[in-house]
């Protein structure tokens, strides 16, 4: 069986899609769209459902790919990284978001990279939850960590760590709430108090309000920043209430930098997922990463 085809095959099984497989391929749709019938007819099988948006594998196809694929990726790294000496040491493609993937996943993962012989080198991006698991996807990245769980069998998700939501304010603010009774009385107005966060439609806050409120808050966005770490930044200064992940807060609670306004007895969670296209545990680096960062999880939650 030809290899090309085979590399086709996978690319347009992870991509769900003829046009995004010829762009990742560098070839025209027409080529690709004849070399999987060309596939097709050696196999006597049908590969792909054709749809309005995109294809959906067949039965055969997802068969095909969950075998195929892992040995198609040992061969592009061989490859990429050729046979010289240090042909031994693989590259992990690690994403995630940026605040976890910098906090929690690479100090895990660094452990990882030494001199042992048994290390890999470790490159990492950052990127939303969407553009991440496309990524992935499309085989860019070989681990990823995600806040959402892919659907479908393309990619495989295992459930990682739960974070606790916690909502935080400089010690003036909590002051001119009350924070002490808020702990007690429920829903704290924020009309006229300013709020940080990450996207002008406040997804930290309007999450934290939903799950323990039972409502929606009465504010918007002063301070948007994309970054965590820059609202707890912004946060700590006194630029307004924030909601945080505990982990990330945790010292500077610590410390009195910020205070906890509630204290709900069930606090809101949001779970991340490690996440791999299907069969590539069966590569000795991305199994090594994904027993590693499993185990880390451990201590984190």
């Amino acid at each position: 069986m030809d290899l090309a085809l085979l590399r086709t095959f996978v690319t347009v099984h992870r991509a769900g899609s003829f046009t995004r497989a010829a762009a990742l391929l560098g070839l025209s749709q027409p080529a690709v769209t004849s070399q999987i019938r060309t596939l097709e007819r050696q196999l006597g099988r049908p590969l792909f459902l054709r749809q309005a948006r995109g294809v959906t594998p067949t039965t055969m196809g997802d068969e095909l790919a969950h075998k195929a694929a892992p040995h198609l990726d040992a061969l592009v790294e061989i490859a990429e990284t050729g046979l010289d000496e240090d042909s031994s040491v693989r590259t992990l493609h690690l994403a995630g978001p940026p605040e976890f993937t910098a906090e929690r996943a690479l100090p895990a993962l660094t452990e990882l990279t030494g001199d042992d012989g048994q290390g890999f080198a470790l490159r990492a991006s950052f990127g939303n939850a969407e553009e991440t698991l496309e990524g992935l996807a499309a085989g860019h990245h070989d681990l990823a960590i995600s806040t959402a769980r892919p659907r479908g069998s393309l990619l495989t998700a295992t459930p990682l760590c739960d974070e606790e939501h916690v909502l935080v304010a400089a010690p003036r603010w909590a002051d001119r709430l009350g924070s002490g009774s808020l702990r007690h009385q429920g829903e704290p107005s924020l009309e006229n108090f300013p709020v940080v966060e990450v996207h002008e439609s406040l997804p930290f806050v309007a999450r934290y309000w939903a799950s323990v409120f039972d409502s929606r808050p009465a504010t918007s966005g002063t301070v948007i920043v994309p970054d965590l770490r820059a609202v707890l930044a912004c946060a700590t200064t006194g630029a307004g209430l924030a909601v945080l992940p505990r982990y990330l807060c945790a010292p500077a609670l610590a410390r009195g930098d910020v205070v906890a306004l509630t204290e709900p007895a069930v606090p809101p969670l949001r779970t991340y997922f490690l996440v791999v296209r299907t069969g590539t545990l069966a590569m000795p680096h991305i199994a090594r990463a994904h027993e590693w960062l499993m185990r880390a999880a451990i201590d984190w939650s």
